[in-house]
């Protein structure tokens, strides 16, 4: 069974390295934050002390970190997998991170005769922790081959989408949809409040029709709860939306949702809230209407 390296162990990556350990398979992790890596490490982990080490260790290596910087240290950094990089040994990029930039480091790693995958997740905390995250895979079929056992234990829904950069277009694409769909179920909680309406059995009702949707079934809950804890937090969010509208931008298209949507969550960040999760939005609607509704 191969060795398999994990780098980024916060809300989501912590569960899907757990998961690969309860299927028997031997990990090698590091994370900036060292002592994030404890819990693993008692499930019988090995800590490194860089990227670089991981990739020394490991035959495939997963990273999911937090921002394009991030991505481009733990790889291109000093000490990054680019120095423990060896012909035969994959990576597979599952942050949510700029297109472009999972294609440069593809080109890097080939030249050490190394494979490169993107493969951005989503499903939130409550997917991590299940198994049962859609996985959008950017690579060749050969590598796809080998890497779905390994997605199989992170995710249900795993879809090859084409070759590297594939699978960061395609989680573009998904956060396009979450964004409308988060504004959506805000402003309908806030409308069913000034409307005097049992929360509760409005999402409850509305979740059965049309409307139906993973945030409706999972986000509004939380909020009716007063749980504003990230299962994914407004800062990541903030950044894809960013990334979203520079790759829309590139291409010359125009996405005005999109756009006010980021800006209601930059609103939202300005109030020191960005380390919350994205169904505090809400918050940024009642805020809008002049007065605490929910």
């Amino acid at each position: 069974m191969e060795k398999i390296g994990f780098i980024g162990l916060g809300v989501m990556g912590a569960s899907m390295a757990s998961r690969l350990i309860d299927a028997g398979y031997e990990l090698f992790i590091y994370n900036r934050t060292k002592s994030k890596g404890k819990a693993l490490e008692a499930k019988g982990a090995h800590w490194c002390d860089t990227p670089r080490s991981v990739a020394e260790h490991a035959d495939i290596t997963f990273t999911i970190v937090g921002y394009p910087r991030d991505v481009e240290e733990v790889y291109l950094g000093k000490d990054g997998l680019i120095e423990g990089a060896s012909n035969g040994k994959i990576f597979c990029d599952m942050t949510t991170t700029k297109p472009s930039l999972d294609m440069e480091i593809a080109v890097k790693l080939a030249e050490k005769g190394a494979e490169m995958a993107d493969a951005p997740v989503s499903g939130g905390d409550t997917g991590a922790r299940n198994g049962t995250l859609s996985i959008m895979v950017g690579c060749s079929a050969a590598i796809f081959s080998t890497l779905l056992p390994l997605f199989e234990k992170m995710g249900k829904n795993i879809t090859h989408m084409g070759p590297v950069g594939s699978g960061q277009h395609t989680k573009m694409a998904n956060q396009i949809v979450i964004a409308g769909t988060m504004c959506g179920v805000s402003e309908a909680l806030v409308y069913g409040a000034k409307a005097g309406l049992d929360l509760e059995k409005m999402v409850n009702t509305i979740s059965k029709g049309a409307a139906g949707c993973w945030t409706l079934d999972n986000l509004a809950p939380r909020v009716l709860k007063g749980d504003f804890e990230p299962g994914f937090m407004v800062d990541h969010f903030i950044k894809d939306m960013g990334i979203a509208l520079e790759e829309a931008e590139r291409m010359e298209l125009s996405l005005p949702s999109l756009a006010l949507t980021k800006q209601l969550y930059l609103a939202i960040k300005a109030e020191g809230k960005g380390k919350k999760g994205t169904q505090v939005l809400v918050k940024a609607l009642e805020a809008l209407a002049g007065k605490e509704i929910l």
